[in-house]
């Protein structure tokens, strides 16, 4: 890890001048990290580790859509479910009526922001923003009709929200409306950690931290040697606890599954000591 005790000052408006931050998420996801780190003076690397690509089959997808009026809930996990979801019902003509009498959840605050955006804002947004915070909304609810239920998302999640709404007695479909796939490593910024010219690696998901992990290694550097170099800043427990499996420690751990609070945690992590 950078000994921070013999970095420079920096600017206090600007507490990551000097500072390169690496930022591993998909490119249409980046820019919610990227601009608020330039804005605080770092240097940003964007080497996203995975690419957002169309499910194998829509099938699964189309028939939810063809029966949408059915369902009682439709929970969204991502700003991704989100796109790809409606981006999809658009096209299969889906009645709008029956998507807007439909109750609606999202896992986090970034996925409510892009509900509201197209039109369709949540009727749940629990405080803490993981899938446990979203079961624990519906079980304090004193009267929820979950009868059946709805979540489009990735091909690869977690299981701890359906698992937990059909414990509570919901019929719960959960279908596929998209998949990542590695995607090629920026060569530049293999150089750049060849060189051990990052500072902060910043991870939103164990996925991408595994993405990351395997790209390195294929470019001929060792994750270890990697991890160690720099700061490793996690978004929050869920990606934390993925990170331990793969054998690395945070030295950065977001209060708030949010970007926001992720960048947050990294501006403080080289804030100067308070004078006493």
């Amino acid at each position: 890890m950078p000994d921070e005790a013999a970095t420079p000052q920096t600017d206090l408006g600007a507490p990551l001048a000097g500072r390169s931050v690496l930022v591993t998420r998909t490119r249409e996801q980046a820019h919610s990290l990227v601009e608020p780190l330039e804005a605080l003076g770092a240097e940003v690397l964007a080497m996203p580790v995975l690419e957002t690509v169309d499910p194998e089959d829509w099938g699964p997808v189309d028939e939810a859509i063809a029966a949408i009026g059915t369902y009682d809930w439709i929970i969204f996990t991502s700003t991704n479910g989100v796109d790809r979801f409606l981006r999809r019902f658009r096209d299969q003509h889906g009645s709008y009526d029956d998507l807007a009498s439909t109750c609606l959840a999202a896992v986090g605050s970034a996925t409510a922001h892009r509900m509201r955006a197209e039109g369709y804002p949540p009727t749940i947004v629990p405080e803490d923003f993981r899938a446990e915070g979203l079961v624990a909304a519906f079980q304090e609810m004193d009267d929820v009709n979950c009868r059946r239920v709805l979540i489009p998302r990735a091909e690869e999640a977690r299981e701890v929200l359906p698992e937990a709404l059909r414990e509570m007695g919901c019929d719960v479909d959960v279908v596929v409306v998209y998949r990542t796939a590695p995607a090629a490593p920026d060569p530049d910024v293999i150089a750049r950690l060849r060189e051990h010219g990052v500072d902060v690696l910043t991870f939103t998901s164990g996925a991408i931290a595994g993405a990351f992990l395997d790209a390195i290694s294929s470019s001929g550097l060792d994750p270890d040697d990697v991890m160690e170099d720099a700061l490793v800043a996690s978004i929050g427990p869920v990606t934390t606890e993925a990170l331990h499996r793969l054998g690395y420690d945070e030295d950065i751990e977001a209060r708030e599954s949010t970007m926001g609070s992720l960048v947050r945690a990294v501006a403080e992590a080289f804030e100067p000591p308070a004078q006493t």
